[in-house]
């Protein structure tokens, strides 16, 4: 309540909602009725047309676009109703009562629109064709039928302008509107014709390109000016037409054709292009998705060409993958279409799909929140509410989403201790709740920065909330290169990744900036400029947040001392993204690609522009384990575009449950895996039995007995699916320093400012080593055993030649050497910390004085500090200003099948 002068008076909170196409009602009614202002826009008349229309034109030899009525038709105001209503009743009352007709023409003619010529009569329902019919006024009733008024209209008697005509006897008027109302028919006709024979040999959910170009053809040959804007789905269908029109010697002439492609991941160069007006003789075509619908205006485009198409991200919450595929745009993205083409002046708009098809669109696109996974929501309700069950409350939103992406999403938020098992908000939770991030990248960055990794996680975070900063290659010999300098840059963190490519892209644009060679670097490593000025803006507010938060001191060198180490970023990696594993499964040996088995055994390709989409490794190399962000299903079937090659030993360490079964010997030589399967299409194998049978295997008794020893072999399933050999001793290691990882984190989620206590300190570090010295383990070749785990623990005591460790900086040409070998450098936060890395890329990352509260068995004095992981004993969390994930909704549990 607010006080004034001595009166209390209601808060009250207003928001502000616009849209040229909201739903409007149903959002006033969600809010007790709150009121809705109308305001009118002040576009130019836009004729469009169907795919029976388009093909009829097509057929025809005359101009069927605009022509010289509707170019004189002024702008249609909706207000005119509002203003000249009661006019346009006196004038039809002074004509059907008292033959007075000439306010009624004066209307016609001054105010010529479609409003005008169907307006009905308030009280009566009568039209302006409806009184010349009546009153035989043949002249004038061919005038009005010229014009393009509806014959059909009813007055509210039911009587039609013919009916009228018929009942007063005025003969030449009825036949006159019966001639025009069998041509419409007759036209009708020949148009089902067409459209039906063309339905029979084309498909309407493809892009017809061959179509597109001969109504781009028609229109250039029947006007002199205007651009024209083309919306397609998705760069693939853009590419096929761009190839189609440039491949035909009508459009070949650049200096009368322009042909421009606007797509997201172009370069901004690029994009600018389609605001710059042609020179006079030349016609400018834009090929664009639906970023052209509301985002930008083209201000000379006069045509548009609709495809109805739109590629649409979608989460199937019952096989728990994101569907990436084109579908059928709505009723409300089709006006908006049409309303590019009146921006500036009177235009044409033409859909190719039918009149049915557009009358069964739905009136608006489906809610996000029915269509994208929801962990962050669900912890933001828990949050707002921690005493509610999370169904209870999301089912009182506007559009509920389904029970199956509640449960997906709750089990999400059990896995990494955000909620208990009886959904009950943790303390870990609400530190994971209060970021602006996926739970799971929260976690990822309390993971970093606990091992002094946090620079890469940080480019990580912005750029899965962001978008990827590769640009699509514009020209057809391009894109061996864009695909070779995407692995280049991964190279220098180890190769086989596609996100740790983008890590290497941000520290290599950082440093080409600083140079004054940011133009040179983005042009050769096919990198968005303008992407790159977003996540670095994005990075400082994050970074800001951080401090502000007692998460990190203000010196945040020491944060990131092991930002090059590719074993701790590789474990940062599956820190963030885990659950999401998968092992690719050799190729057969017809040269099929290799594809990916998840823990559900669907098998899953690895989409073309993957960095690791022509890995090739033999049956004999075992089967490598991948870390990726999602599995897409689009409508060339299911597949992974991200992903990064890794050891086992992260997810030994990051795994939700690991089990221990006996030693299998060698039964694992003979599984063999169906060759012939691919993607989708694949059947199911014995390879899902590896992990799941040895699983089976473990009870009681046995559990008690592979223990007793510690030099026994033994097998570790992760996940009930994923096996690996060790002995009993390197297992019970691993098992304590898992529960110590897990101490570790939840203690700096809950507190922050404080150092960790000795014990997890230790511990902390000793998982460091590990993962620098042996955490690439198994990637080069095969996935090696999980061996040695005792005197990787003791990491002090293990040289530069330990045969998991893997140098980056593998061949990087001489401009990216330059860039990262006098790159930005750390500044030493104390004597302790020297980063050697900074200083040669090529050398192993630096190893640096333990923090005081190590053990003994772990000080300075055992090794040089040049050869241990930098680590502060700083742990912490983070915070963000940037604002909610947008599309960045990426990670589900578990895998889904193509079942």
């Amino acid at each position: 309540m607010i006080t004034l002068n001595g009166l209390h008076l209601p808060f009250i909170i207003q928001q502000i909602l616009m849209s040229a196409t909201i739903d409007a009602e149903r959002f006033s009614q969600y809010f007790g009725g709150c009121p809705i202002i109308r305001v009118p826009g002040f576009t130019y008349p836009v004729k469009t047309f169907y795919l029976e229309d388009v093909l009829s034109i097509l057929k025809s030899t005359g101009n069927n676009n605009l022509d010289s009525t509707l170019l004189s038709l002024p702008v249609e105001d909706p207000r005119l109703i509002e203003d000249y209503g009661v006019a346009l009743d006196e004038a039809i009352n002074l004509a059907w009562s008292n033959d007075e007709f000439d306010p009624l023409l004066d209307f016609v003619s001054s105010e010529g629109t479609p409003q005008v010529f169907n307006y009905q009569h308030s009280s009566t329902g009568l039209t302006p064709l409806m009184v010349f019919a009546g009153k035989g006024r043949v002249a004038d009733v061919c005038m009005m039928l010229s014009f393009g008024a509806d014959c059909h209209l009813k007055a509210n008697d039911d009587t039609t302008a013919l009916d009228l005509a018929e009942r007063e006897n005025h003969r030449e008027a009825a036949e006159m509107i019966k001639q025009h109302m069998e041509n419409l028919l007759s036209n009708s006709v020949e148009e089902q014709q067409l459209l039906d024979k063309y339905l029979a040999t084309n498909n309407p959910e493809i892009i017809d390109v061959a179509l597109v170009e001969q109504l781009l053809r028609k229109i250039c040959n029947d006007s002199k000016d205007g651009a024209i804007l083309v919306f397609l789905p998705g760069w693939d269908d853009i590419n096929r037409t761009r190839e189609k029109l440039l491949s035909a010697s009508f459009f070949k002439d650049s200096s009368k054709f322009v042909v421009i492609s606007l797509h997201s991941m172009v370069p901004s160069v690029e994009q600018k292009k389609v605001f710059k007006r042609p020179p006079p003789g030349c016609r400018k075509i834009v090929l664009s998705t639906n970023i052209s619908e509301t985002a930008i205006t083209i201000d000379d485009v006069v045509y548009v060409i609709d495809s109805g198409r739109m590629k649409e991200k979608s989460y199937d919450p019952y096989n728990n993958v994101s569907t990436l595929q084109s579908s059928w745009i709505s009723k409300a993205s089709a006006k908006q279409r049409e309303g590019r083409a009146g921006r500036c002046r009177a235009g044409v708009c033409y859909h190719l799909y039918s009149k049915l098809r557009a009358a069964s669109l739905p009136d608006f696109q489906v809610p996000e929140i029915k269509r994208m996974p929801i962990e962050e929501l669900c912890l933001q309700v828990k949050l707002l509410d921690p005493n509610c069950k999370i169904e209870d409350f999301l089912r009182k939103t506007l559009d509920p989403p389904v029970f199956e992406t509640i449960r997906n999403a709750v089990i999400v938020l059990q896995d990494i201790g955000a909620l208990s098992m009886d959904e009950k908000l943790t303390e870990l939770g609400k530190k994971l709740g209060s970021l602006p991030v996926h739970p799971l990248t929260s976690k990822m960055l309390f993971f970093a920065i606990l091992l002094n990794c946090l620079d890469p996680a940080l480019t990580l975070a912005c750029a899965s909330d962001y978008r990827d900063p590769f640009t699509l290659p514009m020209l057809p010999h391009e894109k061996k290169r864009a695909t070779a300098a995407k692995a280049e840059l991964a190279s220098l963190y180890g190769g086989h990744s596609d996100q740790l490519a983008v890590i290497a892209a941000f520290e290599c644009w950082k440093s080409a900036k600083e140079k004054g060679q940011e133009a040179q670097f983005c042009s050769q490593y096919f990198v968005s400029s303008g992407t790159m000025h977003m996540l670095a803006g994005m990075r400082k507010q994050l970074q800001t947040e951080l401090i502000r938060n007692g998460f990190i001191p203000e010196d945040v060198s020491s944060c990131s001392l092991n930002a090059r180490d590719p074993g701790i970023i590789h474990a940062v990696l599956v820190a963030g993204l885990y659950p999401m594993v998968g092992r690719l499964l050799p190729p057969h040996k017809s040269g099929k690609r290799s594809v990916v088995e998840t823990a559900s055994g669907a098998k899953v390709r690895l989409h073309p522009h993957s960095n690791n989409f022509k890995l090739s490794f033999k049956k004999s190399d075992g089967r490598p384990l991948i870390i990726y962000d999602e599995i897409t299903r689009g409508d060339g079937g299911m597949h992974i575009r991200n992903c990064t090659v890794i050891g086992p030993l992260p997810l030994l360490l990051l795994a939700t449950e690991i089990v221990v079964a006996p030693g299998k010997g060698n039964d694992d030589d003979d599984e063999d895996c169906d060759d012939d399967s691919d993607g989708d299409d694949i059947d199911e194998d014995d390879s899902e039995g590896d992990g799941k049978e040895a699983n089976n295997k473990l009870n009681g008794q046995q559990g008690e007995k592979i223990m007793s020893s510690p030099d026994n072999t033994v097998t570790v399933v992760v996940d009930r699916w994923l096996s690996f050999e060790s002995t009993a001793l390197d297992v019970a290691q691993i098992y304590c320093l898992r529960e110590r990882l897990t101490a570790a984190i939840f203690f700096k989620a809950t507190h922050a400012r404080e150092v960790l206590p000795p014990m997890l300190g230790a511990s902390v570090y000793a998982i460091a080593c590990i993962l620098s010295y042996d955490g690439l383990s198994g990637i080069s070749l095969s996935l090696e055993s999980v061996d040695s785990l005792t005197s990787m623990v003791n990491a002090t005591e293990i040289d530069n030649s330990a045969s998991g460790r893997r140098r980056m900086g593998q061949n990087p040409n001489s401009f990216l050497k330059t860039l990262m070998t006098h790159g930005t450098r750390h500044k030493s936060p104390s004597k302790h910390h020297k980063n050697k890395g900074a200083e040669n890329w090529n050398s192993p990352p630096s190893y640096n004085a333990c923090p005081p509260y190590m053990p003994p068995s772990l000080t300075s004095n055992q090794r040089p500090s040049s050869q241990r992981p930098s680590f502060s004993g700083y742990g912490s969390s983070m915070s963000g200003p940037y604002g909610p994930r947008g599309d960045s909704f990426k990670r589900q549990r578990g895998n889904g099948s193509g079942k």
